[in-house]
């Protein structure tokens, strides 16, 4: 009876910009994505079985059965392959749920790399990548890990050198925010096709902003650069429905972060330091925030991909 245990991390995007909404019914977009040790915790047990099943509990009962995309993920996984087997999957919840930081989407990419180290014969990589896309553009991000480009819907990644690790602090509200509301918001005066030059320029910044050389911002202090790299597009109409994000966003600003910004849709807000300490002193000073504070560091792919190590 295999069983394996290991964590889902969840994300920030350090850029996410909308071009605009393509053909089929999707937006086209660019985004810089890069995981954070923030984790739900998974425990996933595979029993060969002449047919298949898939059960998930989770601590947050609202989120378990079969509708959970984790649960789903084991499901196309085994069809996809033909194994028969019993999958029990136990989920327990760490990352906000509605907060853009990708938590379903990471859970379920965890679960199809938990499988793939105990079907046989294994699914290949090129299985894996598409069943991760056909459940969600953030899915497939989750099988690499670390700092990526991610073009398309976002389901296209290509993983970026990790920088050096820094510090967060995550604002999550407790309320959350529909993605495709804010897709929905956005979209009312937004040009409807995808200019090429547009996308090229985009692109063009987002891996001149991982090359340029670091700037000193004070003693011993190297800031990331170019501040162009933290731009959301979603952030100018979720501003405006859920007014004090801003001010909260505007307030890691003045707590000493080199930058802060939705990641996602939101309704998650974080801020990028260099050193813990001073991402801790930050976070004092948010006693009143309604939601979880949360500080920590970067995740780079290696200790991504060492997660569900054997």
């Amino acid at each position: 009876m295999p069983t394996l245990t290991g964590r889902a991390p969840a994300k920030v995007n350090l850029a996410l910009r909308i071009l605009g909404k393509r053909p089929d019914g999707f937006h086209e977009l660019r985004t810089v994505l890069q995981t954070i040790s923030l984790a739900d915790r998974l425990t996933v047990t595979y029993r060969p079985r002449a047919r298949a099943r898939v059960e998930l509990d989770c601590d947050r009962p609202d989120l378990a059965g079969s509708g959970n995309l984790a649960a789903r993920a084991a499901s196309q996984l085994l069809k996809a392959g033909k194994w028969p087997g019993a999958v029990e999957i136990h989920l327990e919840k760490r990352v906000p749920v509605g907060a853009g930081l990708g938590g379903g989407s990471s859970d379920a990419a965890a679960v199809l790399l938990a499988l793939s180290k105990m079907l046989r014969p294994p699914p290949s990589p090129a299985t894996l990548c598409k069943i991760a896309a056909g459940l969600g553009s953030d899915v497939p991000f989750f099988l690499v890990g670390g700092r990526c480009v991610g073009v398309g819907r976002g389901e296209e990644v290509y993983p970026l050198p990790d920088p050096p690790r820094r510090w967060l602090v995550v604002l999550a509200p407790d309320q959350p925010i529909s993605t495709a509301q804010a897709y929905d918001d956005l979209g009312h005066g937004r040009r409807s096709g995808l200019t090429p030059q547009a996308a090229r320029n985009i692109i063009n910044v987002f891996y001149s902003g991982i090359g340029v050389p670091r700037r000193k911002t004070g003693a011993d202090h190297v800031a990331e650069t170019p501040p162009d790299l933290f731009a959301n597009d979603f952030e100018k109409v979720v501003f405006r429905q859920f007014r004090g994000l801003e001010l909260w966003r505007d307030h890691l600003v003045r707590s000493g972060a080199d930058a802060a910004m939705l990641s996602g849709s939101g309704s998650a807000l974080f801020g990028l330091f260099a050193e813990r300490s001073w991402a801790q002193a930050a976070a004092a000073t948010f006693g009143g925030f309604p939601g979880t504070v949360w500080v920590g560091p970067t995740l780079s792919r290696r200790a991504c991909q060492s997660i569900w190590g054997d």
